[in-house]
């Protein structure tokens, strides 16, 4: 992590996921009946909570609506779910108002054009691995991983290591 991340990520009170190509893979699955299927990585959910349990918020503004979206968030205990949200910029700045936050504490996680607007507003833009390459230039840091598949975890980790919670929070787990 470089020290320009490690600064930005150290400010992070907020972080606003995608969900279809970040925190799932992107692939819809339909069932002949019409009911969608998605997949969630365990690792991303666990990630997300250790975070959430350092104080950091966690949203989800997602461009779909979704069952499993909303069953997904429950689980993990996100309440502030936006879905069917194509022009996420409302949703992002009733966040910012609701939580009293400057854009600089705030972190979006992306993949594709409609992330775009909000990469642009927030202290932290993050792409993951396999997102759409015409918003690559507009992410400060890009995960390792692809979407669905850890990148999530990655933003966690990150935030929490330049925040000094990760060692404590992996060591709770002992």
């Amino acid at each position: 992590m470089t020290a320009d991340i490690r600064e930005k990520a150290a400010k992070i009170k907020l972080v606003i996921f995608d969900v279809d190509g970040v925190l799932t893979d992107g692939k819809l699955v339909f069932d002949e009946h019409g009911n969608e299927y998605k997949q969630f990585h365990s690792r991303d959910g666990l990630g997300i909570c250790l975070l959430r349990e350092t104080g950091v918020e966690v949203a989800v503004i997602s461009g779909r609506a979704s069952k499993s979206v909303a069953q997904r968030m429950a689980g993990l205990g996100i309440d502030r779910v936006f879905q069917g949200q194509r022009h996420k910029l409302i949703a992002y700045e009733s966040l910012r108002v609701e939580l009293n936050l400057e854009p600089g504490q705030i972190a979006h996680v992306g993949d594709d054009l409609l992330d775009l607007p909000l990469m642009r507003r927030v202290g932290l833009s993050i792409a993951v691995a396999d997102a759409h390459p015409s918003i690559l230039p507009f992410a400060h840091w890009v995960t390792v991983k692809p979407g669905g598949e850890g990148a999530a975890r990655e933003v966690c980790d990150l935030i929490m290591e330049a925040q000094g919670n990760l060692t404590r929070m992996i060591q709770s787990h002992f």
